[in-house]
């Protein structure tokens, strides 16, 4: 019997085209147990795309992500500093209700 080869061949760049282009997913999970008794379970899930196929699958955490990108960042800080103006706000009415101000009563 005759071994048959294929007569076109992909280049790397050629797969990596296609795997980009289409994306893959790789997923699995890991579980350790001793006497029918799960004591760990790890989830690991892979995909490798390209950024428009992501996006398209509706992937972009690294838009939003503060570590990844510098307008998340400044976004999550404005909402760190306007949640803490209304809590200190929060803080000073309290204390007007209370008769405290400045940590002391009235």
């Amino acid at each position: 019997m005759a071994v048959e080869h294929p007569t076109q061949s992909s280049s790397l760049v050629d797969v990596l085209e296609t795997v980009l282009d289409k994306g893959v997913v790789i997923a699995g999970d890991i579980r350790v147990g001793i006497a029918d008794v799960e004591l760990l379970t790890i989830k690991i899930r892979l995909i490798v795309a390209s950024v428009d196929k992501a996006k398209e699958i509706g992937m972009d955490w690294w838009e939003t992500d503060p570590y990844l990108n510098s307008k998340a960042a400044e976004q999550n800080n404005e909402q760190l500093e306007k949640e803490n103006k209304e809590l200190q706000k929060r803080i000073e009415q309290l204390e007007k209700n209370t008769g405290r101000s400045n940590n002391r009563f009235v």
